[in-house]
């Protein structure tokens, strides 16, 4: 992990919250409303223009794969360059390219757009987690970490639903300049941002080396499973606004969905330091399963409405347990491959099940589709069960 020095006006009894931190959480709320405004949205704008339901898989698709294959670099980046140079590249990179899409609606440029917005999330993803380090008081600094924690999650409690329901309001030009907007308004905050950083060769080598060791350390059986998870929870939010006609239904859904994720992600780890985290993966992964093939029934509102209740609370206790898990599994020395591992994990499965759902689609038509998720997700209890009785 990234080597940082302590604000120097931080103690462990200092404020949390200094002025700096709370620019920071501003900026860290804001590129993430840009990205989550239009999460849902573009698949929609691609089938509204010819795409289909593979373009939309694509879109999201073309958007995480990106993110994963620059989250690696940018240790690097920020050794070259710095907080303030690299945060201003991906706050670019995330909403500067959201104004094309008002002029063009054609594939390949809508995918080269999701591309470069996938590079700025991932700048923004990594980079701000490492300022968090440097702007809270060593002695609060898991404390600094849950609020950030608290304030990532906003975004797509407010974002996903929120677009949806823009683009019959507004009209999707507009909110593509919204989404715009709310990154590049982060760029204000940077002048009062630390600025170079050191990363010692040691921890950027572990930041690369993310496979390495992998076979007998425990990690694969949480890493396939929350994979599992996230495929889902990628399907359901690029095609959930595409399988239904009803913007209220789907923004309730999405809505309920993202406020259940991160209070089950909380709960869980309050629980699972009482009871052991492996203990409560098979229930969160049947929970998120059950939520996941409630999409079967995309035509009753009730059954959408509840099974994103069901699958919030199932992905966010995901979340938490397994990651929870793999920390239990290796030396301290270890920690950084594991975050990098399991944010592997997270964008790989969201990217892949969205690409390949949207071929899927296209042949057997969205209960189907909908219902073979659902089955991914259950299957993903068997690898869990087995670890569980044998720990």
């Amino acid at each position: 992990m990234t080597s940082l020095a302590c604000d120097p006006a931080a103690s462990p009894t200092g404020r949390l919250v200094t002025p700096r931190f709370a620019r920071l959480l501003v900026m860290t709320f804001g590129s993430g409303l840009s990205m989550y405004l239009l999460t849902s949205v573009v698949p929609v704008y691609l089938a509204a223009n010819g795409s289909g339901g593979i373009g939309a898989g694509l879109s999201t698709g073309a958007m995480m794969f990106a993110a994963v294959a620059v989250e690696l670099l940018v240790p690097a980046m920020l050794k070259r360059f710095g907080y303030r140079g690299t945060l201003a590249l991906g706050l670019v990179l995330l909403g500067a390219p959201s104004i094309a899409l008002i002029f063009t609606a054609s594939l390949p440029l809508v995918l080269a757009v999701c591309v470069v917005r996938g590079a700025g999330l991932a700048i923004m993803v990594v980079g701000a987690v490492a300022l968090v380090a440097e702007l809270t008081p060593a002695g609060r600094r898991g404390e600094g970490l849950g609020v950030y924690g608290v304030v990532v999650g906003l975004p797509a409690a407010v974002g996903l639903p929120l677009g949806v329901y823009l683009t019959g309001v507004v009209g999707f030009e507009v909110l593509f300049v919204l989404a715009a907007a709310c990154s590049l308004a982060g760029l204000a905050a940077l002048p009062t941002m630390p600025g170079r950083v050191v990363v010692p060769s040691g921890d950027e080598e572990q930041h690369v080396r993310v496979l390495g060791g992998l076979r007998g350390s425990g990690l694969l059986m949480p890493t396939w499973v929350f994979a599992a998870v996230t495929v889902a929870a990628g399907i359901s939010v690029t095609f959930l606004p595409l399988a239904s006609g009803n913007h209220l239904m789907v923004a309730a859904a999405l809505l309920i969905q993202s406020v259940t994720a991160p209070g089950a992600r909380w709960l869980a780890g309050r629980l699972g330091d009482r009871v052991g985290p492996d203990r409560l993966l098979v229930p969160a992964l049947l929970l998120a399963a059950l939520g996941a093939g409630s999409l079967v029934f995309v035509g009753t509102p009730a059954a959408v409405v509840i099974g994103a209740a069901f699958f919030g609370t199932g992905f966010g206790a995901a979340q938490n347990l397994t990651l929870a898990i793999m920390y239990d599994r290796v030396p301290r020395s270890r920690y950084g491959q594991v975050s990098a591992l399991w944010n592997l994990a997270y964008d790989a499965g969201w990217g892949a099940g969205a690409i390949l759902f949207g071929f899927v689609v296209a042949g057997v038509g969205y209960p189907t589709a909908f219902a073979l998720t659902a089955a991914v997700v259950a299957l993903a209890v068997v690898p869990a069960a087995r670890a569980r009785r044998f720990a």
